[in-house]
């Protein structure tokens, strides 16, 4: 996959295009900036050569607050098929709600700290710029905090929350069931059941697994 990466600690930027680019992916640009990340990537697809992702730190200069969100939030609209995953410090809810609130294909949201977990966060890239989502079990958590206060899953049983949370960090229902300890088919009945609880019918398709999830943007 080819990837843009944004990120203005030069140590780190280094340290993510070799991680990409030892695992055979082409990291196609590395900027310190938001502006510059905005001026790449509107390079690269006047080229004709849009990258399968951007990777991006939530905070860049020059106030080091929602730069990078920003870039990411119209990244995503001038270009939907371009996976968007940023990294941040904290858990932030308000720029990972901004950057879900619209479509759910290719975004992610993940803590730098599992940059340190090399195997899960090439793979985290890989599937946003499949068109997958990449959530941090941390983002998760408040997310669905958030939602049980709103009385969004109320109807949810324990597993079934326990089921969801794993879904919105990307994993296929054969990781949850391995992870749970149960069947593929016990995951397939509890998805179900989140799904029909939740109002997500079949129409809605493969996106219904990050609604499930972030349902409570649009309540």
């Amino acid at each position: 996959m080819r990837v843009v990466i944004a990120e203005d600690s030069v140590l780190l930027r280094e340290g993510l295009t070799r991680l990409l680019t030892d695992r055979g992916h082409e990291v196609v640009a590395g900027v310190g900036d938001a502006e510059a990340l905005l001026k790449s990537v509107a390079a690269l697809a006047a080229e004709g050569a849009l990258p399968d992702v951007v990777v991006a730190d939530v905070r860049m200069p020059p106030t080091h607050t929602d730069e990078g969100v920003r870039a990411a939030v119209r990244l995503r609209r001038d270009h939907p098929e371009l996976g968007v995953l940023v990294l941040s410090q904290y858990v932030e809810e308000q720029y990972a709600t901004e950057l879900l609130a619209g479509s759910s294909r290719g975004v992610g949201y993940l803590l730098k700290d599992r940059v340190a977990d090399v195997r899960d966060f090439v793979d985290a890239v890989v599937r946003v710029a499949e068109g997958g989502t990449a959530l941090d079990p941390e983002v998760v958590a408040q997310l669905l905090g958030r939602s049980r206060k709103q009385d969004v899953l109320v109807g949810l049983t324990p597993r079934e929350r326990e089921v969801l949370g794993l879904m919105a960090e990307g994993r296929t229902n054969s990781a949850i069931a391995s992870q749970l300890v149960v069947s593929d088919g016990a995951v397939e009945k509890h998805v179900s059941n989140i799904f029909l609880k939740l109002g997500l019918s079949p129409s809605v398709g493969d996106h219904r697994r990050v609604l499930a999830v972030l349902t409570y943007l649009n309540s």
